[in-house]
């Protein structure tokens, strides 16, 4: 059994780990492009070097390694950067926090989106950008050779399963996100799915924050209730947070999970209705 668990975690970390060379080989044929020999491998160390002011955030994403390629026809080409972040959650959450309402969405990868002159996806653990600068509309070009890339990457690239847990009704499309750290500015609350709700005139955010065991959760809120002043003895079930930053957080401490509710506006949301069903179905 011992072997097998190992050998399970080893095809994992496999699928997960590409290399610079694998990454190239992935990339799709297209007539009349060529992929060029011309390699480029950024780490956590030099990426600043290529993206200068951006690199922070992807850091907190738990990035891990950017491999740039290139397609070239002519004096046209195509720039592909790829980022492999240390987990599907990183990458997503890497790729929403740059979603933009300005670019179209795409079925490609867990999810893409983009316009003529780009596109940007997220697959297994990478985030991948891509740039057209070709003296002509690329964008159908764009999306054949994210598509094949994408299902080279993770032919089941998807949504974090968490996210399964989200009630549909209200809730704004494209707004999920998942928060590595620091949520509501609050260093002990890390690893947050959140999406963004609308009820009754009023906006406020979900969220679901997997503590991985019962004492996780509950090490969470003793931090939380001590930043809050709260007596700490607090049980599994419905909780009210008085977080005298963020407002009240009403929540559910259901096993390994925290479920919760933030208003940005101060705005006082039923909870119940949200709360629980998202709690019943997480396990």
């Amino acid at each position: 059994m011992k072997y097998i668990v190992f050998s399970l975690l080893l095809c994992s970390a496999q699928l997960f780990a590409q290399t610079s060379g694998e990454l190239k080989s992935w990339l799709p044929a297209v007539d009349g492009w060529a992929v060029s020999d011309e390699v480029e491998v950024f780490d956590p160390v030099n990426l600043f070097d290529r993206i200068n002011g951006a690199a922070p955030l992807f850091i907190e994403n738990n990035f891990q390694e950017m491999t740039s390629l290139e397609y070239k026809k002519g004096k046209d080409y195509i720039v592909i950067q790829a980022y492999r972040h240390a987990t599907p959650e990183d990458a997503f959450g890497m790729y929403a926090s740059e979603r933009s309402s300005e670019l179209e969405p795409f079925a490609i990868g867990g999810e893409a989106q983009g316009d003529k002159s780009g596109l940007f996806f997220f697959a297994g653990s990478m985030y991948i950008k891509m740039w057209s600068y070709a003296n002509e509309d690329a964008g159908q070009l764009l999306q054949t050779i994210g598509k094949g890339f994408a299902d080279r990457i993770d032919p089941n690239a998807a949504y974090p399963s968490a996210f399964q847990a989200f009630p549909a009704e209200g809730k704004e499309p494209y707004s999920e996100a998942y928060i590595t750290a620091n949520y509501l500015g609050h260093q002990f609350l890390k690893g947050a799915y959140t999406a963004n709700y609308k009820k009754d005139g009023k906006p406020f955010q979900l969220f679901v924050i997997n503590g991985k065991s019962r004492e996780g959760v509950k090490e969470i809120l003793t931090n939380y209730f001590t930043f809050t002043k709260q007596p700490l003895d607090f049980q599994e079930g419905s909780l009210l947070i008085e977080d005298r930053y963020n407002g009240d957080v009403p929540a559910i401490w259901k096993g390994q999970y925290l479920i919760g509710i933030y208003s940005e506006n101060g705005d006082a949301v039923e909870a119940k209705d949200l709360l629980q069903p998202a709690a019943d179905k997480l396990q």
